[in-house]
């Protein structure tokens, strides 16, 4: 199959390089030379515009930042709408909000185009090994469709209702990971200055029902050992539970649990800067603890 795949960031350039065993791939990213990069390690056509990359595509996917940047790539002269194919199928992997997805599916449906959103999770680990989960919104037909691509580089792949119904589980995904980092930060914290080491804490911890993927995985790779990659950006993750309250609000659901962490990650965002890592959440709060997690 013709695939054209837009957007080649830490999640996005492993995915691709699935597809580009299976498929006929054209790439295109903001800055070229990455995509330049890309095509020498994994093979593929580089476009220049994202209306050259679609050109002949039978399926067109994105991963970008937010819904409103892919919005913006419909348009223009050289945007994709300019050369995207009628009857293809758009599939976009961003991490974004339902009402814009609904929006651009409807203004490709004006081209006779198929639209589902298909946000993912499982971070850079599952999008290098293939494993990640692919939280799917669309209609049946299309998610039937959209199954063989995705499965290039997706293990679990979920048809979770109407357009918008992935973007608004990924979304509500990412506000429980957010609020379950700080919580395990505040309260490992407070372990550590009431004289508990932080590593048989976590263990104790590990072992009984407080237990979580934040305190099982995140917490001994990175937080214990003082390791702080840069992965995945806590402003994007900010954005993510932002959307959540937003799919909340639509829905007349009253929360204050994923409020209060909303406060404090965007907080975070705010001392930390545009570039730090959602992990640094829990390094703010050793800051401002006067503690540190280490053992």
């Amino acid at each position: 199959m013709r695939v054209a795949f837009l957007g080649l960031g830490a999640i996005g350039a492993p995915m691709a390089a699935h597809l580009a065993r299976d498929h006929e791939l054209t790439v295109w990213n903001r800055t070229v030379q990455r995509a330049r990069e890309f095509a020498v390690r994994h093979g593929g056509r580089v476009a220049t515009t994202p209306r050259e990359a679609v050109a002949s595509a039978e399926a067109i996917l994105t991963c970008l930042p937010t819904s409103a940047e892919v919005a913006q790539l419909l348009e223009g002269p050289d945007g994709i709408l300019a050369g995207a194919l009628r009857g293809s199928l758009f599939l976009d992997c961003t991490s974004g909000d339902p009402a814009t997805s609904r929006a651009i599916a409807r203004r490709l449906a004006e081209y006779g185009i198929a639209f589902a959103d298909a946000p993912v999770s499982g971070g850079t680990n599952g999008a290098e090994a293939g494993t990640l989960t692919v939280m799917v919104g669309g209609d049946a037909d299309v998610f039937e469709r959209a199954r063989p691509v995705l499965a290039c580089f997706g293990k679990r792949i979920v048809h979770l209702g109407p357009v918008g119904a992935g973007d608004a589980m990924k979304a509500v995904n990412n506000a429980l990971l957010g609020t379950n980092i700080q919580a395990v930060g505040e309260g490992l914290a407070a372990l550590a200055k009431a004289g508990v080491d932080p590593r048989l804490a976590v263990e104790t911890l590990n072992a009984s029902s407080g237990r979580s993927f934040v305190s099982e995985a995140l917490v001994p790779e990175r937080v214990l050992s003082g390791s702080w990659p840069r992965t995945f950006r806590l402003a994007l993750l900010d954005k993510d539970v932002g959307i959540a309250l937003g799919v909340a609000r639509e829905t007349g659901v009253d929360t204050p649990v994923l409020g209060a962490a909303r406060d404090a990650l965007h907080r975070a965002r705010t001392l930390l800067g545009e570039d730090a890592d959602y992990l640094e959440a829990i390094r703010l709060i050793e800051q401002e603890s006067g503690t540190e997690l280490r053992g």
